[in-house]
């Protein structure tokens, strides 16, 4: 990997900023520090606070159970099944996928906390007197946090850098928060650095941006969103800034912008969090493939969640997005060119021998289309694709120290927010020969040699909605997309009714409600 940072276990980040924790409401900072224990002169000492901010974000985005859980498994593309015994778990995920949570979900607790300690670490750095581009790259980490807890809860917990956490944090709601965010990146991104992909750059703020004014009118009115043409134009001025530097491209394979070595051959991606093969400390992003895998497979997995029928029939068989037999540098062999990466359907092989699998009863392991949220049959462990959007590590999965980045942001996603800014009103550019309609930036996608997919006749709202879906699968953003385009309440696969309108946003925790007062809770809650 290109920057070895050392990543040392600061531990600034305390779990929440409303003086509660999961567990006994008693804030607690390990190893937070004065500022007479730092020279805040020293900058490899402001470094490595930094580093410390950089790590508190780790868990709530790439182990699955915090904003992954929140952000795909609400929706249609993703399913947490419980297989007789197994994968009960208080019945949390079928709450999650079937919009049945409230203020006491472990999964809505665990990504408040994860969040208020990214926000935390943050703000605390601030105080010890940072380089610009510190303070900078800081200030996005913080701003990040702060949208995500925006999109999911509406508010936003902040402090100043110094203040004491003895005072209940105060909150920003809404718009306010959101003006808040816009304030802060458009103030640090002058000093935020040009590259690379895996530090918070002039780019990413650019792809936070456009993110903000997509989705303005969202915060404005979750249940009925409008979109000025103003902010649609802004999306597309700055789509255009980042086609026009030519630093990104398509990769040759679709799948390379996420294998252990995304930091090279991830073409398109803006803003990952790196991950050093056999360093970095564990966040779990292993989970990508060990949720999912079977016990009898290579990594021996939990066979549990699963992808839709309808979300995977969305895709055209010749897709190349749907799977690929992924080669990687200490892989297995796969003699059978199995797809061991996308959408594991069908027969399952051993991936060094190529003999087929059989489940631990026996049965060959064909994992079917068709599951129930509660599997109560004799065949418990086949139903359900397993989608697998990370290739699997082999040379560091046994130390959990994986070498796959974690993708925040890709240039497919940017043309995507174009065309989708251009069919809500804004006016069309041509920037970077994808030409100057929703419809060629979409085809520019789909027909490029590393997708394989055919080019669309014709382009609406729900067609992008559904291009959004094939070709970010797995991203965290599908929650954000379908309540953008009206979708998220209606029914999908084992969820047949129509959500209450209060599931639009998740409730504030019931432990940050009891020890902050400028928390109210959320309509519905």
């Amino acid at each position: 990997m290109s920057i070895k940072h050392k990543f040392l276990q600061i531990g600034l980040s305390g779990l929440v900023l409303g003086l509660g924790s999961c567990t006994d409401l008693v804030e607690k900072f390990q190893g937070d520090l004065t500022a007479n224990q730092i020279n805040s002169s020293t900058s490899a000492n402001t470094a490595a606070l930094l580093t410390g901010v950089y790590n508190s974000v780790r868990t709530p985005f790439q182990d699955p159970q915090q904003v992954h859980a929140l952000s795909e498994m609400t929706t249609d593309a993703l399913m947490g099944p419980t297989r007789g015994p197994d994968w009960d778990d208080n019945g949390n995920w079928r709450q999650l996928h079937q919009h049945k949570w409230d203020a006491n979900h472990i999964r809505v607790i665990n990504t408040f906390n994860g969040m208020g300690g990214g926000i935390y670490a943050a703000t605390d750095m601030l105080r010890f007197n940072p380089t610009p581009q510190q303070a900078a790259e800081a200030r996005f980490i913080r701003a990040w946090c702060m949208y995500w807890l925006l999109d999911l809860y509406d508010q936003v917990p902040y402090r100043e850098p110094g203040e004491s956490v003895v005072q209940a944090a105060k909150v920003r709601k809404g718009l306010d928060a959101l003006n808040y965010i816009l304030s802060e990146i458009t103030a640090v991104q002058a000093n935020l650095p040009n590259g690379p992909a895996g530090l918070a750059n002039k780019d990413a703020a650019r792809v936070f941006l456009m993110k903000i004014y997509l989705n303005k009118g969202v915060y404005a009115n979750r249940a009925a969103p409008t979109f000025a043409a103003e902010d649609m134009n802004k999306v597309i001025s700055l789509a255009d800034e980042i086609i026009n530097s030519n630093k990104y491209q398509f990769a040759a394979n679709y799948y390379d912008n996420f294998a252990p070595a995304n930091t090279t051959i991830g073409k398109e991606n803006i803003w990952t969090q790196e991950n050093v093969g056999g360093v970095s400390p564990s966040a779990n992003l292993r989970s990508r493939w060990v949720t999912y895998l079977h016990p009898n497979q290579n990594p021996t997995g939990n066979n549990g969640w699963v992808s839709l029928p309808d979300y995977y029939n969305k895709y055209e068989a010749t897709d190349k997005r749907l799977g690929d037999a992924y080669k990687s540098a200490g892989g297995l062999p796969n003699p059978g060119n199995r797809i061991n990466v996308g959408y594991l359907l069908g027969q399952q092989y051993n991936l060094t021998t190529d003999v087929p699998l059989k489940d631990r009863a026996g049965n060959a392991l064909i994992f079917t289309k068709e599951v129930k949220i509660i599997e109560t049959g004799a065949n418990l462990e086949e139903p359900g694709i397993r989608p697998l959007k990370y290739p699997i590590d082999y040379a560091n999965d046994g130390s959990r120290l994986i070498d796959n980045d974690y993708v925040y942001f890709r240039m497919p996603d940017v043309l995507l927010m174009k065309a989708e800014a251009i069919l809500r009103g804004g006016t069309a550019t041509n920037a970077g020969g994808y030409g100057n309609t929703a419809l060629s930036l979409v085809n520019a996608i789909r027909t490029h040699p590393s997708r394989g997919a055919s080019a669309l006749p014709s382009i609406n709202l729900d067609v992008l909605l559904d291009e959004r879906g094939r070709e970010l699968f797995l991203e965290n953003y599908r929650r954000q997309d379908l309540i953008r385009f009206g979708k998220y309440l209606q029914p999908f696969y084992e969820k047949n009714y129509v959500s209450e309108p209060k599931y639009l946003l998740f409730p504030i925790p019931t432990q940050q409600m009891a020890v902050n007062e400028n928390y109210s809770q959320n309509p519905g809650y």
